[in-house]
């Protein structure tokens, strides 16, 4: 089930709304910055919201089956990045009603994400989904990246 939420959440459902905005809807908008908008209403706003739910309310999950840390000890921590992962994500839930929250909500989501995947790199041993969260990461952030840069640029 995580891999099926990170694939629709950060690849399927940004290119499709993508194209349904362009192709449907005859946006004028270019369409890197239609996978921009996109990107970061479902990878930074709904992926981060429903993760930091789910670390909030249950921080067992991300200990145990992503971080493969048992014991009591982190769940705080745990909990604690799953209420920095709600406010990301609401924030970048309201850029459908606040289009210019679009580039902060990007410029945190995509910090976020490029620390997260960089500090997966250099966990030994680390277990399939915590490769699969590396590698969505790792691309998220880049392609924020990218998004802001051409922001900067235009």
């Amino acid at each position: 089930m995580f891999v099926l939420i990170v694939l629709l959440s950060m690849f399927v459902l940004p290119i499709g709304s993508a194209l349904v905005e362009l192709f449907v809807f005859k946006s004028p908008i270019g369409i890197l910055a239609l996978l921009g908008k996109w990107a970061v209403f479902w990878a930074v706003g709904v992926r981060l919201f429903t993760a930091g739910l789910r670390q909030a309310i249950n921080p067992e999950f991300t200990a145990r089956e992503i971080l493969g840390i048992s014991g009591k000890e982190p769940l705080q921590v745990i909990q604690e990045l799953g209420f920095a992962n709600i406010s990301m994500g609401l924030l970048g839930l309201l850029t459908l009603l606040q289009g210019n929250w679009t580039i902060p909500a990007a410029i945190s989501g995509g910090l976020f994400y490029g620390l997260a995947g960089i500090r997966h790199i250099f966990k030994a041993g680390r277990n399939p989904l915590e490769n699969v969260a590396m590698l969505s990461d790792l691309v998220m952030a880049l392609f924020l990246a990218g998004f802001f840069i051409q922001y900067l640029v235009r």
